[in-house]
């Protein structure tokens, strides 16, 4: 491999940032400037000599801009071989100029679409010229140094005083992987645009372009945010990865404000705490606690501590180490009570001063600001891989209203045990299948989750309230007179008798099984009012 001193650099960037400071490093080491438009212009201004591509092509640019730099000059300096004899020759027969150096950004594609700009605007913004260079340098990395992201100037800066004047393969090979990736990323932007956005909201009409949640191809791209000590178990690696244009703000842009690092397990968690405590956005206060991605006390008060205390009392055994969520600012006699438990994460739209006071004294205690809640109904897609593929399917999104309910029993349930209901089914979407949740006055009494049967769903759950009530000395367990949700239907009778057994009053499901009437006649049998919602919400 021949080695190429860094004579000559063509910059053309839409983002700015750096490169006044670059072209002057560059010029100090004695490397040609060429540049295009706004970018040559940013450069005299910093006061330094630029020559025009269109001095280089000898051909104007034209079209807005659109061509300048498609052009044999350009891209036979970037693509020639100058270690093979025949490209040699061909550059000196049509007076082609080695380009040793591109800096290049692309058109703001991403940020035009995501500040919902205008069709022609977003068209506009599909750089053609920028990923054409960008591909032709990182092909020729035996010869060429490719730069895409001026996070990486420094370091290009430092190859050139190792290398005298040049740089290593090494850092070329890792520089052209990186902006081969861009280049994906920016297309699988633009495709999305098209699939996603441009194909549902053109004036053709979804129809004529046969528009579909899923398409053909499905170009995903996402970019490193970290990498984490270890994934579920310390022989596994991970990494967390965020999308290139973010939508629903959640976990990964939450402002970490102390503690030790997120861990695979603390960030997906979290997630699963944060989502759950979205569905109380702008309601009164609610707590969530989360162990495993299973939600383990849920609860809604007047005040933010006394939310606390209901989520905490439905299972505290389980919280001990646990991840808690709430849906409004965190204040400092709320911090004082979850500091008094080991806790690994706390997240909240917003940490109150006083509350990160106390929280300071707990050094290792992950504390999190979100910001706004992400939309619980927002829409999306859920992916996971499998052996030999990746399944996607819509986000569940669904949501059922009072409207939608079918009263099947003799008794139609109370006011309050329609609210009961209503609380435990938004807390049973959350948690794994087969899902029971007992819920009373805002607060579950008892979780039953992830079980291969139902009925063993609703007896833990059951065992999990007689618990608490020990604990706390009350004379019953909570799920008397709580409703129960399940997140399907009953396939059998017994998983609503195990309900009635522990106490439960009313009871919310989809319906919907071949034993409904079974299932109905054990609840008018045990005097509990029963609604169907006709929607399941299995979490595998």
């Amino acid at each position: 491999m021949v080695e190429t001193t860094i004579k000559r650099a063509l910059l053309s960037v839409s983002d700015k940032t750096g490169l006044a400071d670059l072209g002057k490093a560059l010029a100090a080491r004695g490397v040609e400037l060429v540049s295009t438009g706004g970018t040559a212009r940013a450069l005299r201004e910093a006061g330094l000599e630029v020559r025009d591509v269109s001095d280089l092509t000898g051909f104007p640019e034209m079209m807005d801009g659109r061509v300048k730099t498609l052009h044999p000059k350009v891209h036979g300096g970037l693509l020639a071989l100058r270690d093979n004899d025949e490209h040699v020759a061909a550059m000196e027969t049509h007076e082609i100029g080695a380009i040793d150096l591109v800096v290049v950004n692309l058109y703001p594609f991403e940020a035009t679409v995501a500040k919902g700009a205008e069709r022609a605007e977003i068209i506009e913004n599909i750089d053609i010229g920028g990923p054409s260079m960008v591909r032709s340098a990182a092909k020729n990395h035996g010869f060429v140094t490719i730069m895409t992201d001026a996070a990486d100037y420094p370091e290009l800066l430092e190859e050139l005083d190792a290398n005298h004047g040049a740089t290593s393969h090494a850092f070329r090979i890792r520089m052209a992987g990186k902006a081969y990736a861009r280049t994906a990323a920016y297309d699988a932007a633009i495709a999305n645009w098209f699939a996603f956005g441009d194909a549902f909201t053109n004036p053709l009409g979804a129809e004529a372009l046969k528009a579909t949640p899923f398409v053909e191809t499905m170009p995903l791209a996402f970019k490193r945010e970290d990498v984490l000590r270890y994934g579920e178990n310390p022989h596994q690696s991970a990494a967390i990865y965020v999308p290139q244009v973010t939508g629903a703000q959640g976990v990964p842009q939450a402002e970490q404000l102390q503690g030790k690092a997120l861990s695979y397990n603390n960030l997906n968690d979290a997630d699963a705490a944060l989502e759950l405590a979205a569905e109380f956005a702008g309601g009164d206060p609610a707590v969530v606690i989360v162990k495993h991605a299973n939600p383990c006390g849920v609860a809604q008060a007047s005040s933010l501590h006394d939310a606390w205390q209901g989520a905490l009392q439905c299972d505290s055994v389980s919280a001990f180490g646990g991840i808690v969520a709430v849906n409004t600012e965190l204040d400092g006699a709320t911090a004082e009570a979850i500091a008094s438990i080991f806790t690994e994460v706390i997240i909240a739209p917003k940490i109150s001063a006083e509350a990160r006071a106390i929280f300071a004294k707990k050094k290792n205690l992950r504390v999190l600001e979100c910001g706004d809640l992400p939309d619980p109904r927002r829409g999306g897609f859920f992916m996971k891989t499998i052996a030999g593929g990746m399944l996607i399917q819509g986000r569940d999104n669904g949501a059922v209203a009072e409207a939608d309910l079918k009263v099947v029993t003799k008794r139609e349930p109370t006011a309050q045990e329609l609210k009961d209901c209503f609380f435990a089914w938004t807390v049973a979407r959350h948690v794994k299948s087969n899902a029971i949740v007992y819920a009373k006055d805002g607060a579950t009494s008892g979780i039953g989750a992830g079980q291969m049967n139902r009925r063993d769903s609703a007896r833990i759950a059951a065992i999990k309230a007689k618990e608490a009530a020990e604990t706390y000395e009350w004379a019953e367990p909570k799920t008397v007179g709580s409703a129960v949700a399940s997140d399907a239907f009953f396939p059998f009778a017994d998983g609503l008798i195990a309900a009635a057994e522990a106490g439960a009053s009313a009871v919310i499901q989809p319906g919907g099984s071949i034993r409904d009437e079974e299932v109905i006649a054990a609840a008018d049998e045990a005097g509990l009012a029963m609604v169907f919602t006709g929607m399941r919400h299995f979490r595998h």
